[in-house]
């Protein structure tokens, strides 16, 4: 079950390779945007494909809302930065190698097709005050996050 709406959002410090060679932060939007966390289950496979190109695809819709997405998962961030130059993903993708802030948020999925545990696929918005306004985990990693319901939220915290 992920941290529930109205819990203060842990914040975190992720090493990422996209866009640049950086540590991705909660805390440096704080104050300044909401942001939009997409936890994704592994690299390279069909749904987390589709899933983040569509989010990419549509990136201004959550820029026009003054969000910033970040995509979280367990990989290595090499092996997301191949990802994304690979099918053109152009969120900020962070890694959770250590699986610390997909505990802190929860949303563990526990040995994904015999492999190991990885971050179940979840979406949740934060806004500027760092404090959960929606969360949800899918089902199954292969259900999609409702992003109508998303920018919804976003649209309500303008």
């Amino acid at each position: 079950m992920p941290i529930a709406v109205g819990s203060k959002a842990p914040d975190f410090t992720l090493k990422s390779k996209t866009p640049a060679d950086l540590e991705v932060k909660l805390s440096n939007n704080l104050g300044k945007k909401n942001t939009v966390l997409l936890f994704f289950p592994l690299a390279f496979t069909g749904v987390c494909t589709a899933e983040l190109c569509d989010v990419t695809a549509g990136l201004n819709a959550y820029t026009d809302l003054n969000a910033e997405v970040i995509g979280i998962s367990v990989d290595s961030p090499f092996a997301q930065a191949a990802w994304a130059q690979k099918d053109k993903i152009g969120i900020t993708l962070a890694s959770d190698l250590n699986k610390t802030t997909t505990k802190a948020y929860d949303v563990v999925f526990p040995m994904l097709a015999g492999v190991g545990d990885t971050s179940a696929r979840a979406a949740f918005v934060i806004d500027k005050a760092g404090v959960v306004q929606y969360a949800e985990q899918t089902p199954t990693p292969k259900d999609l996050p409702n992003f109508a319901a998303i920018k919804a939220k976003l649209a309500e915290l303008q």
